[in-house]
């Protein structure tokens, strides 16, 4: 199989005067590109770092963040990407697990770098003019130094290792080689049928699954990458227009804050005609918005993960709503019992249709991780048998269709009956009152946990039995409807439109 280097420079040859990289300030076609990732794979090589090493980064998505990342595919390294909000003792973790040969900041993670004790015995290259204490070189002194990269990797080597969101404790490092990154972007292609020279704008942070794919896909077929460094709805949509996207890949936050801006009209965003969502379900209520406002020839819901980049997809997105589709063109999935206090189940505990369970993927698939980085204890819980337990639950209707209903942490266990959150999350988000909305499970002493939704009203409070006779309406079962509602001015959300049911459920929000 072709490691990522020498798939980049196929790109290069095959269309060197297509614009391959686009910013605010400055466009690049394949060929001027390529002469950059040259240059930082020297200043690579010049400062000692060889083949199997790796680079933590703490960038947003700039142009130089897509240069470095093809750089280390061409070179062999390992990119190490990391939220560019990481605090300090963040980043000291960071330093201490994955043990990088150099670092690379910008201005606006400046200051947590330079109050890291670790960082200061590491090498450093900063984005923009060095620093005036020297303690950094400087990426612009790369510029101008140009050089056609080689491919000096292999299909084998590790490409990329991504942290885990970490809600519960430490995040966990996720090595992922060459070839599997290399399946995951074709199959991505072929998922989301982008054709030759397509155009999006790279919003998906590249310390994150989507964003990673979103680059690599890009590159394979000759597209235009347009980094984005930071989420501005409004600048956004700017961005759709000027450059004339033709498809969005992004997290259910995302579009919500998109449809929501002042200055989103849909001619704006008439480009567009391919829509791509994962990270999060979507609710009804967005997803008929969304289809309503760009008419997209395809609408797929991807669901997948850090580990293994597909599980399955759903092209379908509107005609067959709340589902994750059928299996990836690289997966097998199965829904299987949960575990229970007699022990874990293994992968032939397989659950009949309908009945809800965990969901596993073959650990064979193309697009595979093989381990956690230094987590031998959890390996040991989420690998069981060659299948990858993902920690996700749902269902498969008669039909094949699988349905993803939370996680296993996030079940809601009332009065004795298992209860998922993001189903009642669904039927509340169709309310024309309500704009966003997080169920999680309070204690209680008669029930042992409570249902309770947390709301973001559109303007006004909601009486409850207003939104008690909605839930009655729908289809949802009796014992799932929620037992009080909190109204919040925000819904808690991980950098990449995660809900943060832990903070609902600490009392860490804002009421309304």
């Amino acid at each position: 199989m072709l490691d990522l280097g020498r798939s980049f420079l196929q790109a290069v040859e095959r269309a060197p005067h297509l614009i391959g990289l686009a910013s605010e300030t400055a466009e690049y076609s394949y060929e001027q590109w390529a002469l950059e990732i040259g240059a930082v794979q020297q200043y690579l090589k010049d400062k000692g770092l060889r083949r199997g090493d790796r680079v933590l980064t703490v960038l947003q998505n700039r142009a130089e963040s897509a240069t470095l990342h093809w750089a280390c595919q061409a070179s062999g390294i390992t990119i190490v990407p990391v939220n560019w909000r990481s605090k300090a003792d963040e980043i000291n973790f960071f330093i201490d697990n994955a043990e990088p040969a150099l670092g690379v900041i910008e201005p606006i993670s400046w200051e947590s770098w330079k109050t890291c004790q670790k960082a200061k015995r590491l090498p450093a290259l900063f984005c923009g003019p060095a620093p005036s204490d020297g303690e950094a070189d400087s990426y612009d002194s790369i510029r101008g130094q140009s050089a056609m990269p080689k491919a000096e990797g292999s299909s084998d080597d590790w490409s990329v290792m991504l942290y885990t969101s970490g809600t519960t404790g430490r995040p966990k490092g996720v090595p992922r080689r060459q070839h599997a990154e290399r399946a995951a972007a074709i199959a991505h292609i072929a998922q989301n049928q982008y054709r030759v020279y397509e155009t999006t704008i790279g919003v998906m942070p590249l310390y994150h699954t989507m964003g990673v794919r979103t680059l690599l896909a890009m590159g394979i077929t000759n597209g235009t990458y347009v980094a984005f460094p930071r989420w501005n709805p409004e600048a956004f949509i700017t961005a759709i227009h000027t450059y004339q996207a033709t498809h969005l890949y992004l997290v259910p936050t995302l579009y919500h804050d998109m449809l929501n801006a002042s200055g989103f009209r849909p001619e704006k965003v008439a480009s567009v005609r391919k829509l791509g969502f994962a990270g999060a379900p979507m609710h009804d209520a967005l997803l008929m918005r969304l289809q309503e406002s760009f008419s997209p020839d395809l609408f797929v819901n991807h669901y997948g993960s850090s580990e293994i980049y597909t599980y399955a997809i759903n092209q379908e997105a509107v005609k067959k709503p709340g589902s994750a589709g059928r299996q990836g063109l690289n997966a097998r999935l199965r829904v299987v019992e949960f575990d229970s206090a007699e022990g874990a189940v293994g992968p032939e505990q397989v659950c009949v249709p309908r009945q809800e369970g965990q969901i596993i993927c073959d650990m064979q698939s193309d697009e595979a991780f093989e381990g956690y980085w230094k987590r031998p204890e959890v390996d040991a819980r989420s690998i069981r048998d060659g299948w990858f337990f993902t920690g996700d639950t749902g269902y498969f209707d008669e039909d094949g269709y699988l349905f993803v209903t939370g996680r296993v942490d996030d079940m809601i266990i009332s009065g004795g009956e298992n209860i998922s959150p993001v189903e009642i999350e669904s039927v509340l988000s169709l309310h024309e009152r309500i704009d966003e909305v997080a169920v999680v499970g309070l204690k209680d002493e008669r029930l042992g946990q409570k249902v309770v939704a947390f709301i973001k009203p559109v303007k006004n409070r909601i009486p409850a039995e207003e939104l008690d006779a909605h839930c009655r309406d729908s289809d949802l079962m009796n014992f799932k409807r929620p037992r009080e509602y909190v109204f919040v001015k925000s819904i808690p959300k991980s950098p990449v439109g995660k809900i943060l049911r832990r903070l609902l459920v600490a009392g860490d929000f804002e009421p309304f």
